[in-house]
């Protein structure tokens, strides 16, 4: 990609992320997410209305004068993108690719935590670990992550949520924010999870195409495996053909829910072809209520 063209996408998406991040995200997003508890601040003189349990007997004991402990919520959090790159995220069939949404969710995600001043870093994997770029902060630090987002090549194409969750637990110790970027069409993750639970918060985004979903009536196709290249010729025009895919990718959806559920792990389906706007801020407001 040529550098101006590749500089024009990454101020394309910058403008969009942001202004959603500044007129819709940023606040859901502080609620959301929460600091990690209260530390102490300052002593100060109690006043009207001031909680009696606040008060520091010490200090209340040698000016012989209540004074009040005062806290503040410890804002600063690290929010890690665990982001799946492998070769069935180049698949769209409406508006836009898989990678193309995640990029964009990526942006937003990341500018509306620079909003509260919060570290950001980043993982690609695809079935190995492509990339790490360390949390940080500031615009420069979410442009290069961007910019990532729309060059890098990753160097296969097959799928491991778990080696990237195992690298993450590894790399990242202090207690996170992990958004979980996928289609989650790979197996074997489950206990990966679990474990990346146990220290961090999770977050899985999971998403699909509506062309996934179901098996369209198109007579004799071929299809491609995108990570594997292996190709299937399928009679698309015989009805259980159609029937027993529709009823895989059903299975498929409800284990992952529930998966998700039984695990206390907040999770969002999006869409390619569908805005993600209200589903993302469902998902803000559920945690906002919740904690």
């Amino acid at each position: 990609m040529e550098t101006t063209e590749l500089l024009k996408k990454i101020r394309k998406v910058e403008i969009k992320s942001r202004g959603l991040s500044n007129n819709i995200f940023a606040g859901e997003f502080h609620s959301a997410f929460k600091g990690r508890g209260m530390s102490f601040s300052e002593v100060r003189e109690y006043q009207h209305g001031d909680d009696i349990r606040t008060i520091d007997w010490n200090v209340t004991a040698r000016f012989n004068h209540p004074y009040v402990k005062t806290f503040e919520e410890e804002r600063e959090l690290v929010v890690m993108l665990i982001v799946d790159i492998s070769a069935s995220e180049d698949f769209g069939t409406a508006k836009q690719f898989k990678k193309d949404l995640l990029t964009e969710l990526c942006a937003v995600l990341a500018f509306s935590a620079m909003q509260n001043n919060d570290k950001i870093g980043m993982i690609l994997f695809s079935d190995k670990v492509e990339k790490f770029i360390p949390p940080k902060k500031g615009r420069t630090h979410i442009l290069k992550i961007i910019r990532e987002l729309i060059e890098f090549k990753p160097s296969s194409k097959g799928t491991n949520i778990a080696r990237g969750l195992q690298y993450f637990t590894t790399m990242i110790r202090k207690k996170s924010i992990a958004f979980v970027i996928s289609d989650f069409m790979n197996q074997g993750f489950e206990d990966a999870i679990k474990i990346a639970c146990k220290k961090h918060d999770l977050v899985a985004i999971r998403l699909f195409d509506q062309r996934e979903t179901q098996l369209p009536n198109m007579g004799l196709i071929k299809l491609q495996d995108a990570e594997t290249g292996s190709e299937l010729w399928v009679d698309s025009s015989d009805k259980q053909t159609r029937n027993r895919y529709n009823q895989w990718w059903q299975e498929k959806d409800k284990y992952l829910n529930n998966f998700f559920a039984q695990n206390k792990i907040d999770a969002v389906q999006l869409r390619t072809d569908q805005p993600y706007v209200q589903p993302l801020m469902q998902l803000f407001k559920k945690r906002e209520k919740r904690h």
